[in-house]
């Protein structure tokens, strides 16, 4: 006979492997953005902003150079991306801006770090840092930075097909807004987790030299950390061409593959850097509690002075693929991803026996709720 407190045993047992922990990878850089050749691999967008709405034309690389809106500052060796701030911009006319994509994209089993001394902020400013598949929404999307006006902490998200939602969050923030990534889901909002710190975004952000910020996409999760500057791991400070995310600690949000099979929702990512006004969320329903006036009227137009903020500093943006692998998916390679991440993704979905979420975890689950339920029977 089993024992009361046998299957009591089994059933917490069940209960915590249900909830993934945010498992330690070592990682090996792969491609490096940073100094003169900062600019060289990345598409500028070169179109009025036709995605978010917002009051901006997105320059060319030609036009971001000569007016100095995309450039890399020579006594610091960092890249500066930003908003015009020195035109005066008359009615029915946009501010130009910089939305930059990078060249290659990076497949599941990467880790991108973008190390940030300012991101632009004030009224009608709507900066992000993120990542998509060639093809939106079925290859997923990735916020790692967001924020506008005069919010003071980072918003992070990701936008998936149906299917994808936030389970046993194993992260610091406990700021979490939304749990449904479906974009067809709560007007596209995506499932969202705001850092509590308010040096995170913004004033604050500024202020405090910035920091660096950590995404990495896994197939057992997606895990964003941030560092603020006086506590970037050595391991990022040094320089080092290899990384162990044990480092890390509690990533500050964290989307486990029990609740979004990532090899299934997301695709290789370009990295992205933009800076919209006003637009879809800038503008929207928080305007009058955040900001006065009108958006565009009182804002955009005018001399530009109001954006003396609205530019990214970043010392480097680098990329590593875990540990005996290449992520990198150049604009010539065919198909989906490179070969190791290929041989990687489909070892994953093998794996996953065809469970709702797939993976380790979800297997590990079942097979302790199997061992309790022979428990059970044992006792007739």
């Amino acid at each position: 006979m089993v024992s009361t407190h046998s299957i009591m045993a089994t059933a917490l047992a069940c209960l915590a492997f249900s909830i993934a922990p945010v498992t330690a990878t070592t990682y090996s850089m792969v491609k490096e953005y940073y100094g003169s050749t900062f600019f060289d691999e990345w598409t500028f967008y070169n179109n009025y902003d036709n995605l978010t709405n917002g009051d901006v034309v997105y320059v060319s690389a030609q036009n971001a150079t000569a007016d100095q809106l995309a450039y890399v500052d020579t006594s610091t060796n960092h890249a500066i991306i930003k908003v015009d701030n020195t035109s005066t911009v008359v009615w029915d006319n946009k501010r130009n801006s910089v939305r930059i994509s990078s060249d290659d994209t990076f497949g599941v089993g990467s880790l991108w770090v973008a190390d940030i001394y300012h991101a632009p902020y004030g009224c009608s400013v709507w900066p992000a840092w993120w990542s998509q598949a060639a093809v939106w929404p079925q290859g997923g999307e990735i916020d790692t930075f967001e924020g506008i006006n005069t919010n003071t902490q980072n918003q992070m998200s990701l936008h998936t097909e149906t299917g994808c939602t936030a389970i046993s969050q194993n992260q610091t923030s406990t700021l979490v807004a939304s749990t449904n990534c479906s974009y067809a889901a709560n007007e596209d909002q995506g499932c969202i987790v705001t850092d509590p710190s308010t040096g995170s975004y913004g004033a604050g952000f500024a202020s405090s030299g910035g920091g660096a910020f950590v995404t990495e996409m896994a197939s057992t999760g997606i895990n964003i950390w941030f560092f603020a500057r006086s506590a970037i791991p050595s391991s990022l400070s040094s320089n080092e061409s290899s990384i162990d995310t044990s480092a890390f600690g509690t990533p500050v949000a964290n989307w486990p593959s029990t609740g979004c099979n990532i090899t299934e929702f997301f695709q290789p990512q370009n990295l992205i850097f933009d800076i919209t006004l006003c637009g879809d969320w800038a503008d929207g329903s928080t305007w009058n509690s955040t900001c006065s006036g009108i958006c565009y009227n009182n804002w955009v137009m005018g001399n530009g002075t109001d954006y003396d903020n609205a530019y990214f500093e970043v010392g480097y943006v680098k990329v590593f693929s875990t540990e005996g692998t290449n992520t990198v998916v150049s604009p010539t390679t065919t198909g989906s991803g490179s070969s190791s991440t290929t041989s990687g993704s489909s070892t994953q979905s093998s794996s996953s026996a065809g469970l709702p979420y797939g993976g380790y975890w979800m297997s590990v689950t079942l097979l302790v709720v199997v061992g309790l339920f022979s428990a059970l029977f044992t006792l007739t």
